[in-house]
């Protein structure tokens, strides 16, 4: 017990004397977190809007592969963006393997399912009475969706600040895709995992706290949205 309130203490110093290994990984995994986040959102709003007030056939099981892939383990999306990346790979002209915007590249393709999959269930759910309105007024489609955007933006920007999480405490497909290499790819997580099996706690527990820290400030911000509806 006492070796862990060490770590802790030690962590904590860590923090507040501004180590620079330990905030160029935070901000390295904020940075690369944010834009696959902001760049999967793009992508899905639009898309998930209008999908969810689209009425089309097989949209039951539209529906049903969208949620499976929502939980798709990020290890299977490292390993196709790696392999994808890798020299003999089609993109491997690009050498983008072990860098971070491979790692951008394999968290949007990570989260961009459960960005659509949020959005195409809120429209799905909600956009609908929007949709009535917007046409009896004389909305074109085009204007519908962006009247549904307008009308439910406090949801979807819940739903972005969910992606963020899923995004930024993601494991398996950084590791794999950037190599965690000191000073140019290694985000929270993985050094978490690394400074762990090397008996860094203290450095892993700083890192810890830095996700605990922002977890809660993210269901924090989803909360205080939730208790104004």
């Amino acid at each position: 017990m006492d070796y862990i309130l060490q770590g802790l203490k030690e962590g904590i110093l860590l923090l507040f004397k501004l180590d620079k290994e330990l905030y160029r990984i935070i901000f390295l995994s904020v940075a690369v977190s944010s834009t696959a986040t902001a760049l999967s959102s793009f992508l899905a709003i639009p898309i998930g809007v209008y999908l969810g007030i689209k009425r089309f056939r097989l949209k039951g099981l539209f529906s049903r592969i969208l949620y499976t892939f929502m939980s798709i383990p990020s290890v299977v999306v490292g390993l196709l963006v790696a392999i994808s990346l890798s020299r003999r790979g089609p993109l491997g002209s690009l050498q983008l393997l072990y860098t971070p915007t491979a790692m951008i590249i394999a968290q949007t393709i990570l989260v961009f399912p459960l960005a659509l999959g949020l959005v195409y269930n809120l429209s799905k759910n909600r956009g609908k009475e929007i949709e009535k309105i917007g046409l009896t007024l004389g909305a074109r489609r085009f204007d519908v969706i962006i009247l549904i955007v307008r009308e439910l933006k406090i949801y979807l920007f819940i739903n972005v600040i969910t992606v963020f999480s899923r995004a930024i405490s993601e494991v398996g497909a950084v590791m794999i895709v950037g190599g965690n290499i000191k000073g140019h790819t290694r985000v929270i997580t993985t050094s978490i995992a690394m400074f762990n099996s090397m008996g860094s706690y203290s450095r892993a527990i700083a890192l810890g706290l830095v996700l605990l820290l922002i977890s809660f400030l993210i269901n924090s911000i989803i909360y205080s949205y939730n208790k104004e509806d």
